[in-house]
C-alpha cells in the first residue's frame, strides 16, 4: 500500500483487518488480530473484542466506515494511536466530517487516515478536514499526490488547518 503521512511517503507498519461476510448470512465474522504487531480493526470488531484488543502486544487502532458517525469511537478516541476513515467511492463525503468531528468536538490529537477511495484530486480536502495520512489507491503517484497537498497555499474558508477564515487573519 502507498502511504502518505504527514505530507512525506511512509512505510506502513499498519496490517487493515477487514469485516468477513459470513457466507448466506447478514452478519459478518472477523478476522483474528495476531497477539503483536500493529492492526486496525472495524469499529463492530473493537466494540465486540476490545478488552482483548487492548491486551495486545501491538498498538490498535479502529476504522470507521463512512456510515459510522464520531460520536461511536468518542468514548475511546484519545486512546486510539490512529482511526481510518474509509471513503467507500467517489463523492461519499461523510467521512470527511467525521474527521472535523474527531480534531474539532473530541480533541482527536492521533493520526487520522483516509483509506479507500483515496486520491490525488482529494487529498487536500481531506487534509483540511483534518486527515493527516492517507492509503492511497494503487493506480496512484505518491510524489505526485504529495505535490497536491501544497497546490493551493491560501484558503478563504476556516478549517481543521486553519481556523480563521482569511478575512479574519487579513483583519487581525
Amino acid at each position: 500500500m502507498k502511504l502518505i503521512q504527514n505530507r512525506r511517503a511512509a512505510t506502513d507498519s499498519w496490517q487493515l483487518f477487514k469485516p468477513v461476510p459470513a457466507e448466506g448470512e447478514a452478519e459478518v465474522t472477523f478476522t483474528a488480530v495476531p497477539a503483536e504487531g500493529d492492526a486496525i480493526v472495524p469499529l463492530a470488531q473493537w466494540q465486540q473484542q476490545k478488552d482483548a484488543l487492548l491486551a495486545r502486544q501491538g498498538r490498535t487502532g479502529v476504522w470507521l466506515d463512512a456510515h459510522e458517525g464520531a460520536d461511536l469511537i468518542a468514548a475511546d478516541a484519545l486512546s486510539l494511536p490512529l482511526i481510518a476513515l474509509n471513503f467507500p467511492k467517489f463523492g461519499d463525503g461523510r467521512s470527511l466530517s467525521t474527521a472535523r468531528l474527531l480534531r474539532e468536538r473530541y480533541g482527536y490529537q492521533g493520526e487520522l487516515r483516509a483509506i479507500g477511495e483515496v486520491f490525488r484530486d482529494l487529498v487536500l480536502g481531506m487534509h483540511r478536514c483534518g486527515i493527516d495520512s492517507f492509503a492511497l489507491r494503487d493506480d496512484q503517484d505518491v510524489d505526485d499526490t504529495i505535490k497536491a497537498l501544497e497546490e493551493l497555499p491560501l484558503a478563504y474558508q476556516a478549517s481543521v488547518d486553519q481556523p480563521l477564515p482569511l478575512f479574519r487573519r487579513r483583519a487581525g
